[in-house]
């Protein structure tokens, strides 16, 4: 029997799609590693400045805006440099950076540390709906082996 040619226009599930990414982090978080968590974040802050595709003038003019207060490019130079420990982005900068650049992976980097995920708010009921589940099996569980234990005299 002769071989089938295959369909170039549908996708090969197996080699070729891979799932969504749903948790907001790194996705090379080598670049984000270092030896302090200062300097961890100032590395996070830096990758978000570089991959923003704005400059920095523009996150510094939205951040000023977002915060009513001023935020220079040279804060957040000092921001992203590991040389200046003393110089670490504030949790209401951080949140303003968040809302000039619409990326939250510093906040996805360091929730990770404790066993939380950051994840884009469409996708809650995905999760709501998952945890649902997991309760349900766990009950089944106890239901089982309670039933184990009633009809077998308790013993």
């Amino acid at each position: 029997m002769a071989k089938q040619n295959s369909d170039k226009g549908t996708i090969d599930l197996l080699s070729e799609w891979s799932p969504p990414k749903v948790a907001v982090t790194f996705d090379a978080p080598e670049r984000v590693r270092a030896i302090s968590f200062g300097q961890r974040i100032s590395r996070a802050v830096s990758e978000i400045l570089r991959e923003s595709g704005k400059s920095r003038e523009e996150i510094a003019a939205a951040m000023s805006e977002f915060l009513g207060e001023e935020v220079s490019k040279n804060m957040l130079d000092a921001y992203a440099s590991m040389a200046r420990e003393s110089h670490t982005i504030s949790l209401e900068r951080a949140f303003a950076l968040l809302h000039a650049t619409r990326d939250a992976r510093i906040f996805g980097m360091e929730l990770g540390r404790f066993d939380y995920a950051v994840i884009p708010e469409r996708y809650l009921g995905a999760v709501e709906d998952a945890m649902i589940e997991d309760q349900k099996e766990q009950l089944k569980r106890a239901q089982l082996a309670a039933r184990k234990k009633w009809k077998g005299g308790g013993r």
